[in-house]
């Protein structure tokens, strides 16, 4: 485990509330435009692009700490398992020896 990984998933995690919030006001801010604020006109394009510039500081978070869940990952599955059985010795199969029977 690194040190740096809590403080990682904070940025990770509130860059993603700051981007579903972000989208909740997209919706509304679409929802309020004209009706003629079709994609194309200046009143649509202008509040996306509004939109978009919000969203760079949250993208840029996860652009720059995105890389923390593939560690995570990355360690947690080589990390040995306290619920992984132990590795069995099974034995070898014997050669074959085939011994007479005597009765």
């Amino acid at each position: 485990m690194q040190n740096r990984w809590v403080w990682q998933l904070g940025v990770l995690h509130d860059a993603l509330e700051r981007l579903d919030a972000l989208a909740e006001q997209w919706q509304t801010t679409r929802d309020d435009l004209p009706a003629d604020a079709r994609p194309g006109t200046d009143a649509h394009d202008n509040a996306l692009a509004l939109h978009h510039a919000e969203c760079w500081d949250a993208l840029h978070d996860w652009a720059t700490h995105g890389h923390t869940l593939t560690e995570i990952n990355t360690a947690a599955r080589r990390a040995p398992s306290p619920l992984a059985l132990p590795p069995t010795v099974t034995a070898a199969p014997a050669a074959d020896q085939t011994a007479p029977v005597h009765r």
